[in-house]
């Protein structure tokens, strides 16, 4: 009599979600104006993502998409305030391997959990870091930047865009690699750092090529190297970190958008479709790769693989070169 009656319930159960996610995804989900957080100032990689996004889902979500950029800690106060935020769907961060990947591994207390709190809603675009200098600088390639820290240990500055940020990991994974002390000189977003490389207060930026792309044409900035598997395609005369032979180090920096993780499954669906939809338009793919990214659309279940393994990847690099952002 048990038996059959717990199967009744968990029938009853099975049908009540069932309808219940049915009725979610057409209950007018959504009926006032979204958000996608920025955790970074504006001007910089994330903020470029993040009104992209915005730009193309108003028409396809049939709501109007706020864009606010939150910045502090790194990438931490934006992405904790959105997981900390009602998991209604009415909020999103935009999200890169530096706040769901690298935070855990570079802070002792850190307010939330990436895995757990969060759930991806797709990745759009990834993107490799150059290195840059300052104009001046008495070498001009990334092994004679090597050598020169090699011979004066603790002179060369590097910037980044706050502690715990993809610029500030990767640079200081390959002057440990390489076995080089470089000051590390962190700002509030990247547009603070570049005022400071241009007017000569700081030696090497090692920022995400879109971002750098602006300064390298204009000829403010040299440029050493960049950090993907491959070169460039935006930058065919600079070579990768691993070509010049100093390091093994790569990174491409994935982008994309990420839930708070108790979102009801259809409205996680509904902002899927709505995402690959936008990922797989010529004319977002055109703007990503003009601004020096690689326009990528993987399913949800790819994407999670994407994430977990380089979750993975960078716990060991980072423990490594003993990389703390507090």
């Amino acid at each position: 009599m048990f038996n059959k009656l717990s199967l009744v319930l968990k029938s009853s159960a099975l049908v009540v979600s069932i309808l219940t996610g049915s009725a979610m995804a057409q209950s007018g989900f959504p009926d006032k104006s979204l958000h996608i957080v920025v955790p970074q100032p504006p001007g910089g990689g994330f903020d470029l993502v993040g009104r992209v996004l915005a730009d193309k889902l108003a028409p396809i979500m049939k709501e109007s998409f706020i864009v606010e950029n939150k910045p502090g800690v790194g990438t931490v106060v934006g992405t904790d305030y959105v997981a900390k935020q009602p998991a209604d769907g009415y909020t999103a961060v935009v999200g890169s391997i530096s706040n769901i990947v690298m935070n855990p591994w570079l802070y002792k207390n850190l307010p939330y959990d990436p895995i757990k709190d969060f759930v991806p809603v797709g990745l759009v675009t990834s993107y490799s870091y150059t290195l840059i200098g300052r104009k001046g600088l008495p070498f001009n390639d990334l092994k004679g930047l090597i050598k020169y820290a090699q011979d004066n240990p603790g002179k060369l500055t590097y910037a980044s865009g706050g502690n715990g940020t993809g610029q500030h990991v990767l640079a200081a994974a390959l002057w440990k690699n390489a076995g080089v002390d470089c000051v590390h000189i962190p700002y509030k977003g990247a547009q603070a750092a570049y005022t400071d490389i241009i007017g000569g207060r700081v030696d090497l930026f090692f920022d995400l090529s879109p971002t750098a792309k602006p300064h390298i044409d204009s000829g403010s900035v040299v440029t050493f190297a960049t950090s993907g598997s491959t070169r460039n395609p935006n930058l065919p005369n600079v070579p990768t970190v691993i070509e010049t032979g100093v390091s093994n180090i790569q990174l491409e920096s994935w982008f994309g958008l990420f839930l708070p993780a108790k979102t009801p499954a259809a409205i996680v669906t509904k902002w899927q479709e709505a995402f690959s939809q936008v990922a797989n338009q010529a004319e977002v793919k055109d703007r990503f790769e003009k601004a020096g990214g690689k326009p990528i659309a993987p399913s949800p279940a790819e994407v999670k693989n994407i994430v977990q393994n380089d979750y993975n990847r960078w716990k060991q690099l980072i423990s490594a070169a003993n990389i703390k952002a507090d």
